[in-house]
């Protein structure tokens, strides 16, 4: 991509409203109806001051199940939605009728002015690419280029460690970006990952910057905006794992666990890492640590939770991290082949209870492998499945139906 694709002249900065003699407050009052809080958005989130803030404007908004889905990626066609919410800015050019929006695509107009106020522009024979994944480079330039900045010198491209990796069409533009603080680089402050496909998160953060550095939002302090520096900025020695990570585990000690559809208590379970987790190029969850949890079960199935990860090192790290839910079940008869079903399995106290029950081989009570309540629990649970022809218990694999999702990101440090 040239710089003539993405350069776009000088742009006029918005204006301030004026009633009557007085000046109307830069910094609008938040909509009454506007959704602020998110569910996927904690409290030690890095990006939530940006994304609240833009969210109580009405910038931006989140999902009806209470999600704003910060880390998915963001389309040439949203970020036209998000940057015509944020500036109301004079025209520079007149619109063009890109090829691939038609005249009912959701954000043509959303396309048209930002493409009118000098925010982005298309690509050869008129085409814009709306369901192209935007990098954060485009976002940097589009903002630099929308607000007219252009910069002093390029050396604050220094900040960067990546710096070769910035297109040579966007040198200026990020140049000018960095000095007007638009940028914000998580979780490494000294890497700009220009090419890397923007965020929900990343965009909220260089949307609200760039409303900082044209005077229509209050400052925010955050350890991740560049800040203009022509000097490497300090070491972060964090590393972050990220929600939505996996971690792959087994279990050592059966090949089967047998649970029934409402186990009486959380069944407890430590299982082990199978595979290193990887984070910023550091394994950060060695292969051998163990995860220790438990299974749930309900009428839908069971499902492991995870609590705390203890790395070999003995370390202990609180996690939240789920399974998917298992809903295979095996089905006890009278006359069935009980050294068969058996064989290399545990078994949860309801589910201990409901094979005796059905089979009336009460040995089994007191000979498998039992996990979670006692034997006195199995022994009064045998007569709720005593006349019972049959019963469908859980079968779970442990070595290939547990492995993990982390709920929410990880923070270790170099060491």
């Amino acid at each position: 991509m040239t710089m003539n694709r993405w350069q776009s002249g000088t742009a006029a900065l918005i204006a301030m409203t004026m009633v009557g003699s007085a000046t109307a407050p830069l910094i609008a009052p938040a909509p009454a109806f506007a959704q602020v809080a998110f569910s996927d958005v904690s409290s030690t989130y890095w990006a939530r001051s940006f994304i609240e803030s833009l969210a109580a404007r009405d910038i931006i908004k989140g999902f009806p199940d209470g999600t704003f889905r910060p880390n998915e990626p963001v389309t040439r066609a949203q970020f036209a939605a998000m940057v015509r919410n944020a500036f109301q800015k004079t025209k520079i050019r007149n619109a063009v009728n890109f090829v691939d929006v038609g005249s009912n695509y959701w954000a043509r107009g959303a396309i048209g002015e930002a493409y009118e106020m000098g925010f982005l522009t298309g690509y050869p024979g008129n085409v814009f690419s709306p369901e192209q994944n935007i990098p954060r480079v485009q976002v940097l330039v589009a903002l630099s280029n929308g607000l007219g900045y252009t910069p002093a010198t390029t050396s604050a491209l220094q900040a960067y460690n990546d710096s070769a990796a910035i297109p040579d069409y966007a040198t200026n533009s990020i140049a000018a970006a960095t000095e007007k603080s638009i940028v914000v680089n998580y979780p490494d402050v000294r890497f700009l990952n220009p090419n890397q496909v923007a965020t929900r998160a990343d965009v909220a953060a260089f949307i609200y910057q760039g409303l900082v550095s044209s005077g229509q939002a209050s400052a925010i302090s955050s350890p991740y905006i560049v800040a203009g520096r022509t000097t490497p900025p300090p070491v972060d020695n964090r590393i972050v794992l990220s929600s939505g990570s996996r971690i792959l585990v087994g279990y050592d000690k059966s090949e089967k666990i047998l649970l029934a559809q409402n186990e009486p208590k959380p069944v407890p379970l430590t299982l082990k890492v199978t595979q290193n987790v990887v984070a910023q190029n550091t394994v950060v969850i060695p292969a051998g640590s163990q995860v220790v949890g438990e299974l749930r079960t309900s009428q839908n199935g069971a499902q492991f939770f995870a609590k705390e990860v203890i790395l070999p090192n003995g370390s202990r790290v609180p996690v939240t991290a789920t399974s998917g839910v298992v809903t295979r079940t095996e089905e006890i008869t009278k006359g069935i082949n009980i050294a068969k079903v058996l064989k290399n399995a545990a078994l949860g106290a309801a589910a201990a209870a409901a094979i005796a029950g059905v089979t009336g081989d009460r040995a089994i009570a007191t000979e498998e492998v039992l996990l979670g309540a006692g034997l006195s629990t199995v022994l009064t649970l045998i007569g709720v499945f005593q006349g019972r022809d049959r019963v469908d218990l859980i079968s779970v694999d442990p070595n290939t139906d547990l492995n993990l999702t982390l709920g929410s990101e990880l923070v270790f440090r170099r060491n």
